[in-house]
């Protein structure tokens, strides 16, 4: 059973989750609410059918990638969705070696216009007809992929719960990452997981970990840790914005910026101290889009913060993707489907949208 986070949940929740064959993802002790991907929801001590779950666009959304022909993917826990501008059509193709579908956690595009996923069996590619599947018997270092990217060179980086292996195209070079000094009173069971993978503007490749971030310029690897002033070793995302900084999302102490050579302080986002900041992008017009466990999204315009939550069409708060496609428009994906802002609202795009 896959659980993304649980709180101190009731046993006979849990014991419910078992029977029912599903997982929980996330559970309020204000409200007495569990919330399920698939079918079902406990609310008051009560369970009630999901009434989101059948016209979504999957029960979880955890990637939202735009492609070079304009064609938006959405990666989800049934498999990859794609609407291409007029259709929405969802491709069953991708298995793990077991034969089973499989989560997307990760989608991107090579120099020769190939998509590919990573997922909870390995990777796969995408070439416009064919999807070509590879996991560990093809030399990948795990099947348990969170991350995937493709750098300056046009290798595909894979960042895994054991580390990375690298894909020319032909064959897989695997890097355990070393174990870091684990702390299991914050639930930390490995540091060699990769959280992220970022390609910044001077061609240094980042890699977020449970033990820190990890600079790679094409020779050596730098390690940035909380000893050098990052904020919490447990890194989820990493982004570099218009000005050259280096932002990093974390699951233990919010944000951090850092301008190269210090982390700097800016007084606004010392709200997020102590919390779980799960995605942050930046967008054509420099605003910084964050979404944090529990509270849904914000937006820093560089002075202010704004919140999107429930109040503002938010199904959930448990939002694991924020994007921006070519025309400007943010999306966003999570728990109980995919979410586009129209104004000051997000509205849920269903399988029957509304799409434009």
């Amino acid at each position: 059973m896959k659980t993304f986070f649980t709180h101190s949940i009731n046993i006979h929740f849990f014991l419910l989750a078992l029977s029912l064959n599903t997982s929980i993802l996330a559970y309020s002790q204000n409200n007495s609410t569990a919330e399920f991907p698939d079918s079902y929801w406990i609310e008051n001590a009560h369970i009630r059918p999901n009434p989101y779950i059948d016209k979504q666009v999957g029960g979880v959304v955890r990637d939202i990638f735009e492609d070079s022909k304009g064609n938006l993917w959405f990666g989800t826990e049934d498999g990859p969705f794609r609407y291409d501008g007029k259709k929405l059509e969802f491709f069953d193709n991708i298995k793990n070696q077991f034969g089973q579908g499989v989560s997307i956690k990760e989608i991107a595009e090579d120099e020769q216009g190939n998509i590919w996923f990573g997922h909870t069996g390995g990777i796969s590619k995408y070439d416009g007809q064919n999807f070509t599947n590879y996991n560990e018997k093809d030399g990948l270092i795990s099947d348990d992929v969170w991350k995937i990217s493709v750098d300056q060179n046009g290798v595909i980086w894979v960042g895994t719960t054991y580390g990375i292996s690298l894909f020319d195209g032909q064959k897989f070079i695997s890097f355990e990452i070393p174990e870091s000094p684990k702390d299991s009173t914050k639930g930390i069971s490995s540091t060699k997981i990769i959280h992220s993978i970022f390609n910044d503007s001077k061609g240094n490749i980042w890699l977020g970990t449970n033990g820190g971030a990890k600079k790679y310029d094409g020779e050596s690897l730098t390690n940035i840790s909380e000893i050098d002033g990052l904020c919490n070793n447990f890194v989820n995302k990493i982004l570099e914005d218009r000005n050259g900084n280096i932002w990093f999302a974390t699951s233990r102490n919010g944000l951090c910026v850092y301008d190269g050579k210090l982390f700097k302080n800016i007084e606004v986002l010392n709200q997020f101290k102590n919390k779980e900041v799960w995605d942050i992008i930046e967008d054509s017009k420099g605003n910084i889009w964050l979404s944090v466990k529990h509270e849904g999204i914000y937006k820093f315009d560089g002075k202010t913060l704004t919140n999107y939550s429930k109040k503002e069409g938010l199904l959930s708060h448990a939002i694991m993707s924020i994007f921006e496609d070519s025309k400007g428009r943010i999306w966003c994906g999570g728990l109980l489907g995919l979410f586009r802002l129209y104004g000051n609202r997000f509205v849920n795009i269903t399988r029957e949208g509304p799409w434009e």
